[in-house]
């Protein structure tokens, strides 16, 4: 037995690998385009008989408010750095179609992206779409593989 048999990738779950990498980029674009509607802490005071703790834990919702909005804004800056960092791994051809397609004013339809790279829409959908879906998969460490009971 050679050495190449002895190593074997698992196969990749074309469609659910695919699925991850669109969500990764729609919340890139959601992060980008949205700001987090703040949660709000009560403003009126709250009259309440509440025996002592000893655990030093104190929930204030003003407390709770901050610590979810920078939660939230430390997983956005995370997200948007891995995404950006991992579009900008890719050819030159497959960012251009990566920002025209996900990320400019409007959102594309996959014929215009072709059409202005200068691509046919066989090579655009057999060959490249999924190769820059595969990439950013293996880059972001989303893919998704095929179980081993198939």
């Amino acid at each position: 037995m050679s050495q190449l048999q002895l190593f074997k990738l698992p196969k990749i779950n074309r469609k659910e690998t695919q699925k991850n990498v669109e969500q990764a980029l729609e919340l890139y674009r959601y992060y980008l385009l949205t700001v987090p509607e703040e949660r709000l802490p009560k403003v009126t005071a709250s009259y309440s008989l509440v025996t002592p703790s000893n655990t030093n834990e104190f929930n204030s919702s003003t407390e709770n408010a901050v610590i979810q909005k920078v939660d939230f804004e430390i997983a956005r800056d995370n997200h948007l750095g891995r995404i950006r960092k991992a579009v900008n791994r890719l050819t030159k051809q497959e960012r251009q179609a990566v920002i025209m397609k996900y990320f400019g004013d409007d959102e594309l339809f996959d014929y215009e992206v072709y059409n202005e790279l200068g691509m046919s829409e066989t090579y655009y959908h057999q060959k490249f779409k999924p190769r820059i879906f595969y990439k950013l998969a293996f880059i972001l460490r989303i893919e998704v593989f095929e179980s081993v009971d198939k």
